[in-house]
């Protein structure tokens, strides 16, 4: 008697919604808006003279490398000679960038804190090294870039897990670069993944893309993007579960986009090994994704020239160092609190 071996696929374990203070925000609260729609503004999250000032940092810090010729009132020196390397989305990832001073001052300003502390119920959070954006409108040397909608949590997870921020050094208008989301896409994500896509192939990866096709079941349901419109100042946060992307500026927008990513999570989220690798990054000056208390996945140490070599201009320092204040280091996950 011969017998045939079935393979059992067991299912993988999905990962719940730790605690947060957003559940029970009344109506009105800028934490309903971000339970309900998945994103909310938080108005002058940062004084707007100080954001100028930010953004006079940011400004300085792009035209550090030697670019002579990049002049911010001349349109016809934004191109890729006069610029360090940067991604495709416009964002400056090495070079040490997520460790500048400014950066960190900017993660560390009190409306900042008290947004992140607020959407947690702690101010025992750590951040994520993340980049700097700055945008320039109409560059006559690189195509316009489509949209590019996805998540940033993986099918695995269920529930809130990670709140992404923008704080803008610049006006984010209608024709301007920015933040489009899918409101309310946040709630269905999970209905999605359960009945139009096959477990099996889920990963822990944070990153989930959206093409036309997947995106039409959303659209059954009646949602629709928003360019999320915002000023000087201001801080945009999202649900990881939101649907979204970064928009290029219009033709109409003469608007030089600058903003840093901002994430905080709670440090409790974070295991010893997490926390670890968190510290050998922060000591070699690194940048990471939006996460800050897992999935710690190094974006760059190095700048790399599309032709395999380092850029000469690259550093492995900041240009100008923070000061490793007790709150900077707990905030970096190097000490505890």
């Amino acid at each position: 008697m011969s017998t045939t071996a079935t393979t059992v696929i067991q299912p993988r374990k999905l990962m719940q919604e730790p605690q947060n203070a957003i559940v029970d925000a009344p109506i009105g609260d800028w934490r309903a808006e971000l339970r309900e729609n998945g994103y909310a503004v938080i108005k002058g999250a940062i004084p707007r003279g100080k954001a100028l000032e930010y953004q006079r940092k940011a400004r300085q810090w792009l035209k550090s490398f030697g670019n002579t010729e990049l002049d911010y009132e001349n349109p016809e020196t934004w191109v890729a000679k006069n610029l360090p390397l940067q991604s495709s989305i416009n964002t400056f990832s090495a070079y040490a960038i997520a460790h500048e001073k400014f950066m960190w001052d900017v993660r560390m300003e009190p409306g900042v804190i008290d947004a992140f502390t607020k959407i947690w119920g702690t101010d025992e959070l750590i951040a994520s090294f993340d980049s700097l954006n700055i945008t320039f409108p109409n560059r006559k040397d690189v195509p316009r870039k489509g949209a590019w909608e996805h998540v940033d949590q993986s099918p695995l997870r269920r529930g809130m897990h990670c709140v992404q921020g923008i704080v803008n050094l610049s006006t984010a208008g209608p024709e301007d670069g920015g933040l489009v989301v899918y409101p309310g896409s946040h709630r269905l994500v999970d209905e999605y993944f359960d009945t139009e896509t096959d477990p099996c192939e889920w990963t822990s990866k944070d990153l989930y893309w959206f093409d036309h096709t997947k995106l039409e079941w959303f659209a059954q349901k009646g949602l629709r993007p928003r360019k999320v419109c915002a000023d000087i100042g201001d801080l945009i946060v999202w649900d990881s579960r939101t649907i979204h992307y970064g928009s290029e500026p219009t033709e109409a927008s003469n608007t030089i986009r600058t903003v840093v990513y901002v994430a905080l999570s709670p440090a409790k989220l974070a295991s010893a090994e997490t926390v670890d690798c968190k510290a050998e990054v922060f000591r070699k000056y690194g940048g990471t994704t939006h996460w800050p208390h897992d999935n710690v996945i190094v974006r760059n140490y190095w700048a790399i020239l599309p032709d395999g070599s380092r850029d000469p201009r690259d550093r492995e320092v900041p240009l100008e160092l923070p000061e490793m204040s007790d709150k900077l280091l707990k905030l970096a996950g190097v000490k505890p609190y």
